[in-house]
C-alpha cells in the first residue's frame, strides 16, 4: 500500500511536556518569545510538541532551531513515527536539551517531514530590562 503524507494539526513550543496516567499530555511554559536580560541565555530543556493525522505510512519528522543569522541549525532532532489508518493521529515530543541562545534576534523553527519543509515560525529572542537589584531576594 501506498504511503499518504499527513498534515500537520499543530505545533507548540514550550519548556515541558508531561505524560499523565490516563496517556494525556500536559504542555507546560508555552513559549511565543523568550526574553532575555542578558546573553547567552540557555535552556535546560525546550520541547517541541506536534501532531499529525490524516495519513497513512511509515515516516520521519526533524525538527530544527535556525540561527538568528540563518547561519544554520543550533539544535536538530529527528524521530520515526507510523500512522497505520487515515484515521490515525500520532503525537511527538522533541526534546532539544542544553540550549543557548547567543544572539538576541529572529531565530526560525522548522517542522520537515521526509525532508519537505511543512512548517516554519519565528522565534524571537528579545533583550529586556535588568531586574533591580534586590527584587526577589
Amino acid at each position: 500500500m501506498e504511503a499518504v503524507l499527513p498534515d500537520l494539526q499543530a505545533v507548540i513550543l514550550c519548556e515541558d511536556v508531561r505524560a499523565e496516567l490516563n496517556g494525556q499530555h500536559s504542555i507546560i511554559g508555552v513559549i511565543e518569545v523568550i526574553p532575555a536580560p542578558a546573553l547567552p541565555i540557555g535552556f535546560f530543556k525546550l520541547c517541541l510538541w506536534t501532531r499529525w493525522c490524516g495519513g497513512m505510512g511509515s515516516f520521519n519528522q526533524r525538527s530544527v532551531i535556525q540561527s538568528s543569522d540563518d547561519e544554520g541549525p543550533i539544535a536538530e532532532v529527528s524521530i520515526s513515527f507510523q500512522l497505520k489508518e487515515m484515521d490515525s493521529q500520532a503525537t511527538n515530543v522533541h526534546f532539544f536539551g542544553g540550549l543557548q541562545f547567543q544572539k538576541y534576534g529572529t531565530y526560525h523553527v522548522e517542522i520537515y517531514l521526509e525532508e519537505e519543509l511543512r512548517m516554519r515560525f519565528p522565534l524571537s529572542v528579545v533583550r529586556v530590562p535588568m531586574p533591580p537589584s534586590g527584587i526577589g531576594s
